[in-house]
């Protein structure tokens, strides 16, 4: 596969910004997408809103053995372009989404042009979606994600890969935020603090409590986070709260969690608790992408690569959602590189053809053209 027109498209890809928030910027992107998808294919993409978000769809022929999965949202603001433009320097692609994950979408498109060279019918029985509010949990698109698995054999995951060595994610936390609410009672901080009821203090009190609810030995975290309390300096604040992360590779422990923090208990006279249930993405077990996994090696002995290796991960992805309803589902398929979400986001450009290659082997023994 051509290197240099892979990165001739994730250029165009990546000067589209398409921060999550601005549907108008996402729409532009898919646009894009849609438009790359037919010179490459063939065909033209079902341009889809649920929501109002834009989502694209790609069906080939009959029968639906596998569902590719992608999103084309990014984390980075309008204007990151111009502090980090996208380049290509000594073997690494920068720029906004590059990594997370506009360089996987990419690559799955060069991988099915690969397999259409083989004969008209060389794609059927593939579907693609790509939909683009996946960086906030997929709300809108969520019930067509799932949809689409229930009607497919196997979900493969254009999410980047782990780590430098390319890393399969073979497992993925399930993800929720809940945020604890305290109400105190306000007083002047200066003449008569003690009238009041300082919901920061009750606050600092359960934050310490909320940290021992983590399970270092089942890979659970609870992470206190966003934190605000009071609405002045002069005034015992009476009001705080603090949003929390919860990561648990087990509903179980999603649900032990949840109950954990419905049972704390106020520590100072004149508070009260409420905790404020937040959306919980279940988690990818391992047994859900365990004979996919089996097949991406021996996909990547074929093609002469080096054994590839599959890890676990904390961060969840659009494949939690289609693990939950019963579709084996393999993720990390898309780019090598690193820094997702951050300022050294990056893609090692030489893996991009080797990725796409890897994709297309996989897509085939899945579809039944490999012994």
């Amino acid at each position: 596969m051509d290197l240099s027109l892979m990165l001739a498209d994730l250029e165009t890809l990546v000067c589209c910004e398409s921060p999550t928030a601005d549907r108008a910027a996402t729409a532009r992107c898919a646009d894009l997408f849609a438009d790359m998808g037919s010179r490459l294919l063939g065909t033209h993409a079902e341009r889809l809103e649920h929501g109002g978000t834009a989502q694209l769809r790609w069906r080939f022929g009959p029968g639906d053995r596998v569902l590719l999965l992608g999103h084309l949202d990014t984390v980075w603001p309008h204007g990151t372009l111009d502090r980090l433009p996208f380049a290509v320097t000594d073997g690494r692609i920068t720029g906004p989404g590059c990594f997370d994950m506009k360089a996987g979408l990419v690559q799955m498109l060069h991988a099915l042009a690969a397999l259409r060279q083989n004969g008209p019918d060389a794609l059927d029985g593939v579907s693609i979606l790509v939909t683009t509010d996946e960086e906030v949990g997929s709300p809108a698109a969520r019930t067509l994600i799932q949809d689409e698995a229930r009607r497919t054999q196997a979900v493969l995951v254009l999410e980047a890969s782990a780590g430098a060595d390319g890393a399969l994610k073979t497992a993925r936390k399930g993800a929720g935020c809940h945020r604890l609410h305290v109400q105190g009672r306000a007083a002047h901080a200066g003449l008569e603090p003690e009238r009041g009821a300082n919901a920061a203090v009750e606050l600092a009190h359960q934050i310490l409590e909320i940290v021992k609810l983590a399970n270092p030995e089942a890979g659970t975290t609870v992470t206190p986070s966003l934190t605000a309390a009071g609405d002045s300096a002069n005034t015992v604040p009476a009001t705080a709260q603090v949003a929390v992360d919860v990561r648990a590779f087990s509903i179980e422990e999603q649900r032990r969690v949840a109950a954990d923090l419905e049972a704390l208990r106020p520590r100072l006279d004149g508070t009260s608790l409420r905790i404020e249930r937040g959306p919980e993405s279940p988690p990818l077990p391992p047994e859900s992408s365990r004979e996919l996994f089996a097949r991406a090696e021996r996909a990547a002995a074929r093609l002469g690569m080096p054994p590839l290796r599959g890890v676990a991960v904390g961060g969840g992805s659009d494949g939690n959602w289609t693990a939950a309803v019963g579709t084996p589902t393999l993720d990390g398929l898309g780019a090598v590189g690193g820094g997702a979400h951050a300022e050294d986001e990056h893609v090692l450009a030489e893996t991009m053809p080797e990725r796409a290659a890897l994709l297309a082997e996989l897509v085939a023994d899945l579809l039944g053209a490999r012994p």
